[in-house]
């Protein structure tokens, strides 16, 4: 195991030092600031590319961190800068680099104000590798305020007409999530002995800690982490920011949200709910799959009642999210890893279709599918492509989606629980298979409104998708093919890191 190469810190503040860059060099050039971001967002994502290859050459068979990156940060209170990667935070680290480098190219015509809108979306990035791969309590607190920032700016600045209400929305429900998660780490800090905020640590002494924390303050402990997470989900009821910032936030960011940000909040319930306290996570498996369920199935329901392209794929995120809940409740091997793969696939597919949704409002200006229709005559690649787009969001075979999804249901129906709870996951399970079905119908009715049928005369000079739009969409769509024809290429990394987390408890994995 390699420690302290820096490898992973230089993959953390490269947008940062872009970010600064950008602040510092006034250009009057056009597209400076593009390519500006274009360089050190590629350049991350490169580094990312190395770090996996060398983790590759460590041995997948290893659980536990690696690339660790340890500085002194204010050691009277035992904080330390520690970040490092496992099979659960490299594929996020891996998704966060591409999303973000490729979200450069879906803003490229954004010029107003461009050095300022590239430099928050690389400080973006740095915040949300930074709770990737914090491994200290407190600087993963720092990197999810950091990833705040920048996100109420560029939707309350860059958004739509009702921009400033999305975004005061966003930072409310996020904030106020966050005191919870504050709360938490304080006392997980001072009921530890000695006093840590070090993740690695907690993890190896959890049996103490919980021993020395009173039962009352660790279901009060769970539930608040458990609360700030599912916000971020997001998860029913804590889900109506979502919709809100989707449809005002630019297509970029609106990519980045769906892409990657909603990510945050599933990636900290495996991390620290299911980490540190496993045997609520255990206990709670038919909550999980409960809410898992509502998830889809009102996610989906909401889906198919919408009129705008925004809202229907902002609130097939809200369902497809609910799948990771319901591959949680599964407590073995099959279901986390699905759950985990599923936050990678959903972020290139749904990338994907906010893309496309781009696409077609950069040419009609409306996203109202009531005035849309027949556009493939007139785009017929952008048609062709998003149709392919909508087969990887349903799961058809041979795509990403169908695997993560076919893990959950295998590893839901099959969970490892006794008794009464088993029979129960297995029940909500097939309640939630039915989300596909209306995955499906939203969809495919999407795609039938806006690209088929009649075409109303003023489309008649659209044109089709243009090389710069083409170049993320075809790299997106090569990451759904590649993921659904060799999963293993990302489940070798997820499946130890699995094991791991499910080994806390006895009876799990």
């Amino acid at each position: 195991m390699e420690n302290n190469t820096f490898l992973l810190s230089a993959i953390l503040f490269l947008p940062m030092l872009g970010a600064l860059l950008c602040g510092l060099i006034k250009s009057d050039k056009p597209y400076f600031y593009h390519w500006l971001a274009a360089g050190f967002t590629g350049a991350t994502f490169v580094l990312t590319l190395i770090l996996g290859g060398r983790y590759t050459a460590n041995g997948l068979a290893q659980p536990g961190f690696q690339f660790i990156d340890v500085l002194p940060w204010m050691p009277q209170f035992n904080i330390q800068y520690q970040v490092g990667v496992d099979g659960l935070s490299l594929p996020m680290v891996f998704l966060t680099s591409l999303i973000v480098f490729l979200a450069v190219f879906v803003s490229w015509k954004t010029k107003e104000r461009s050095r300022l809108y590239f430099a928050m979306l690389m400080l973006m990035e740095t915040g949300v590798l930074g709770v990737f791969t914090s491994l200290d309590l407190f600087l993963f607190f720092v990197m999810w305020e950091l990833e705040l920032i920048p996100m109420y700016l560029l939707i309350g600045m860059w958004g739509g007409p009702r921009r400033q209400y999305a975004a005061i929305k966003f930072i409310l429900y996020t904030m106020l999530a966050s005191a919870l998660m504050l709360m938490a780490f304080l006392v997980i800090y001072f009921l530890s002995e000695p006093h840590s905020f070090d993740l690695i640590v907690l993890l190896k002494s959890q049996d103490s800690l919980l021993a020395g924390m009173p039962r009352g303050f660790q279901i009060a402990v769970f539930l608040a982490l458990f609360a700030c997470f599912a916000v971020k989900l997001p998860m029913v009821p804590f889900h109506t920011w979502l919709p809100d910032a989707h449809v005002e936030a630019p297509t970029a960011i609106s990519v980045i949200l769906a892409g990657v940000l909603l990510k945050m909040g599933a990636y900290g319930i495996i991390r620290f709910n299911l980490g540190l306290f496993p045997d609520f996570m255990q206990w709670a498996s038919v909550a999980l799959a409960l809410m898992g369920m509502i998830n889809i199935i009102y996610g989906a329901l909401l889906a198919l009642a919408q009129t705008d392209m925004k809202r229907v794929i902002a609130y097939s995120s809200v369902s497809h999210m609910g799948f990771v809940l319901l591959g949680l409740a599964a407590w073995n091997e099959l279901g986390l890893n699905g759950a985990i793969l599923q936050m990678f696939t959903h972020g290139t597919i749904t990338a994907l279709l906010f893309i496309f949704v781009g696409v077609v409002y950069d040419r009609t200006h409306t996203r109202d599918m009531a005035q849309l229709g027949g556009l493939s005559a007139r785009m017929p690649i952008a048609s062709a492509l998003f149709v392919i787009a909508a087969l990887a969001s349903i799961g058809a075979p041979g795509m990403s989606g169908f695997v993560s999804e076919f893990l959950i249901f295998t590893g839901a129906y099959g969970n490892s629980l006794t008794g009464l709870p088993h029979f129960l996951v297995q029940g909500l399970t097939i309640v939630s298979a039915t989300g596909i079905i209306l995955g499906a119908g939203y969809t495919l009715w999407l795609t039938r409104r806006v690209f088929f049928g009649p075409m109303a005369e003023r489309w008649a000079d659209l044109s089709d998708i243009k090389p710069v739009e083409l170049f993320s969409v075809v790299i997106l769509m090569l990451f759904v093919f590649v993921i659904g024809f060799y999963p293993a290429l990302l489940v070798d990394y997820i499946n130890p890191a699995s094991m791991q987390l499910l080994s806390h408890v006895p009876g799990g994995g």
